[in-house]
């Protein structure tokens, strides 16, 4: 199990992820709900990495523009709904 502590704006978390869950060289995409500070979506770009996966595009139905959390990732960010 790979796991990957992140700050929240209220606390910290931790995401995990079974070892066999992405073979070296596959394409990710990621899909969450809400983009906010980008903790959550950056945590999980860098597990997916680590087991040596490439994340081609983090999705989200909403994005709060003023946390600026679209800044923390290293690939494609789209949204359906910008705040």
């Amino acid at each position: 199990m790979n796991s990957k502590s992140y700050g929240l704006e209220y606390g910290e978390d931790v995401l995990e992820i079974h070892k066999d869950a992405i073979k070296a060289g596959e394409h990710i995409l990621i899909h969450d709900d809400v983009l906010a500070t980008g903790g959550t979506a950056q945590a999980v770009c860098e597990l997916v990495e680590e087991l040596g996966g490439t994340v081609v595009q983090c999705n989200f139905i909403m994005e709060l523009d003023f946390l600026n959390g679209r800044n923390k990732l290293q690939t494609t960010v789209a949204s359906l709904l910008s705040y």
